[in-house]
Protein backbone atom coordinates (compact mmCIF):
# COMPACT_ATOMS: atom_id res chain seq x y z
CA UNK A 1 0.00 0.00 0.00
CA UNK A 2 1.24 3.49 -0.85
CA UNK A 3 2.51 5.60 2.01
CA UNK A 4 1.83 8.95 0.39
CA UNK A 5 -1.23 11.17 0.63
CA UNK A 6 -2.63 10.18 -2.79
CA UNK A 7 -4.11 6.68 -2.53
CA UNK A 8 -6.54 6.62 -5.48
CA UNK A 9 -5.16 4.14 -8.04
CA UNK A 10 -6.65 5.85 -11.11
CA UNK A 11 -5.31 9.27 -10.16
CA UNK A 12 -1.90 7.84 -9.18
CA UNK A 13 -1.65 6.17 -12.60
CA UNK A 14 -2.71 9.40 -14.30
CA UNK A 15 -0.10 11.47 -12.44
CA UNK A 16 2.65 8.95 -13.24
CA UNK A 17 1.77 9.08 -16.95
CA UNK A 18 1.53 12.86 -17.37
CA UNK A 19 4.10 14.76 -19.38
CA UNK A 20 5.07 18.43 -19.55
CA UNK A 21 2.06 20.50 -20.61
CA UNK A 22 -0.53 17.76 -20.14
CA UNK A 23 -3.73 18.93 -18.49
CA UNK A 24 -6.03 17.45 -15.87
CA UNK A 25 -9.32 19.03 -14.77
CA UNK A 26 -10.54 18.87 -11.19
CA UNK A 27 -14.20 19.80 -11.20
CA UNK A 28 -17.29 20.24 -9.15
CA UNK A 29 -20.20 17.80 -9.21
CA UNK A 30 -21.97 19.70 -12.00
CA UNK A 31 -19.14 20.19 -14.51
CA UNK A 32 -20.15 18.61 -17.83
CA UNK A 33 -17.57 15.99 -18.84
CA UNK A 34 -17.07 15.45 -22.57
CA UNK A 35 -18.03 12.06 -24.00
CA UNK A 36 -17.15 10.33 -27.23
CA UNK A 37 -14.16 8.77 -28.93
CA UNK A 38 -11.65 11.49 -28.02
CA UNK A 39 -13.12 12.21 -24.58
CA UNK A 40 -10.80 12.53 -21.59
CA UNK A 41 -10.68 9.84 -18.94
CA UNK A 42 -13.45 10.33 -16.37
CA UNK A 43 -12.51 9.74 -12.74
CA UNK A 44 -15.60 10.12 -10.59
CA UNK A 45 -14.88 10.64 -6.89
CA UNK A 46 -18.23 12.26 -6.01
CA UNK A 47 -19.81 10.48 -3.05
CA UNK A 48 -22.29 13.03 -1.73
CA UNK A 49 -22.63 16.83 -1.77
CA UNK A 50 -19.27 18.24 -0.62
CA UNK A 51 -17.55 14.85 -0.33
CA UNK A 52 -14.82 14.92 -1.37
CA UNK A 53 -14.41 18.66 -1.62
CA UNK A 54 -12.42 20.32 -4.37
CA UNK A 55 -9.89 21.45 -1.76
CA UNK A 56 -9.37 17.92 -0.39
CA UNK A 57 -8.96 16.52 -3.89
CA UNK A 58 -6.50 19.23 -4.93
CA UNK A 59 -4.44 18.68 -1.77
CA UNK A 60 -4.02 15.00 -2.61
CA UNK A 61 -3.25 15.59 -6.30
CA UNK A 62 -0.79 18.42 -5.65
CA UNK A 63 1.11 16.18 -3.23
CA UNK A 64 2.36 14.21 -6.26
CA UNK A 65 1.78 16.23 -9.45
CA UNK A 66 4.24 18.93 -10.50
CA UNK A 67 2.04 21.80 -11.72
CA UNK A 68 3.34 24.85 -13.55
CA UNK A 69 0.08 26.62 -14.28
CA UNK A 70 -3.61 26.51 -13.41
CA UNK A 71 -6.75 27.91 -14.98
CA UNK A 72 -9.90 28.86 -13.11
CA UNK A 73 -13.13 30.46 -14.30
CA UNK A 74 -13.30 34.20 -13.77
CA UNK A 75 -16.89 33.62 -12.60
CA UNK A 76 -15.55 32.04 -9.38
CA UNK A 77 -13.65 35.18 -8.28
CA UNK A 78 -15.20 36.47 -5.07
CA UNK A 79 -16.26 39.87 -3.79
CA UNK A 80 -15.69 43.36 -5.13
CA UNK A 81 -11.92 42.82 -5.07
CA UNK A 82 -12.30 39.68 -7.20
CA UNK A 83 -10.36 37.54 -4.73
CA UNK A 84 -9.34 33.97 -5.46
CA UNK A 85 -11.59 31.33 -3.86
CA UNK A 86 -10.27 29.54 -0.73
CA UNK A 87 -9.50 26.33 -2.63
CA UNK A 88 -6.76 28.21 -4.53
CA UNK A 89 -4.73 28.48 -1.30
CA UNK A 90 -2.99 25.17 -2.11
CA UNK A 91 -1.47 26.62 -5.27
CA UNK A 92 1.55 28.31 -3.69
CA UNK A 93 3.90 29.50 -6.41
CA UNK A 94 1.72 28.21 -9.26
CA UNK A 95 0.68 30.73 -11.89
CA UNK A 96 -3.13 31.05 -11.89
CA UNK A 97 -4.88 32.41 -14.97
CA UNK A 98 -8.55 33.28 -15.15
CA UNK A 99 -10.57 32.44 -18.22
CA UNK A 100 -14.30 32.35 -18.88
CA UNK A 101 -16.25 29.32 -17.72
CA UNK A 102 -17.01 28.61 -21.38
CA UNK A 103 -13.26 28.55 -22.17
CA UNK A 104 -12.63 26.29 -19.17
CA UNK A 105 -15.24 23.81 -20.39
CA UNK A 106 -13.57 23.85 -23.83
CA UNK A 107 -10.22 22.97 -22.21
CA UNK A 108 -11.88 19.83 -20.79
CA UNK A 109 -11.79 18.39 -24.32
CA UNK A 110 -7.97 18.71 -24.39
CA UNK A 111 -7.40 17.34 -20.88
CA UNK A 112 -6.00 13.87 -20.21
CA UNK A 113 -8.68 13.38 -17.53
CA UNK A 114 -11.51 15.10 -15.72
CA UNK A 115 -11.80 14.32 -12.02
CA UNK A 116 -15.31 14.87 -10.65
CA UNK A 117 -15.54 15.76 -6.96
CA UNK A 118 -18.54 16.20 -4.69
CA UNK A 119 -17.97 19.97 -4.60
CA UNK A 120 -21.24 21.90 -4.95
CA UNK A 121 -19.88 25.45 -5.15
CA UNK A 122 -20.71 27.15 -8.47
CA UNK A 123 -17.77 27.38 -10.90
CA UNK A 124 -15.44 25.42 -8.54
CA UNK A 125 -13.36 23.90 -11.34
CA UNK A 126 -9.65 24.03 -12.11
CA UNK A 127 -7.44 22.97 -15.00
CA UNK A 128 -3.96 21.94 -13.87
CA UNK A 129 -1.10 22.03 -16.37
CA UNK A 130 1.69 19.58 -15.64
CA UNK A 131 5.21 20.90 -15.24
CA UNK A 132 8.58 19.20 -14.96
CA UNK A 133 10.70 18.49 -11.90
CA UNK A 134 14.05 19.25 -13.52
Amino acid sequence: MKRSLLLNAEISTLVASMGHGDMVVVGDAGLPIPTGVDAPQRIDLALSPGIPSLDQTLTAILSELQVEQAYIAEECLQGSLKELPPWCANLNGIEIQTISHTELKALCHRARAVIRTGECTPFANMVLVSGVTF
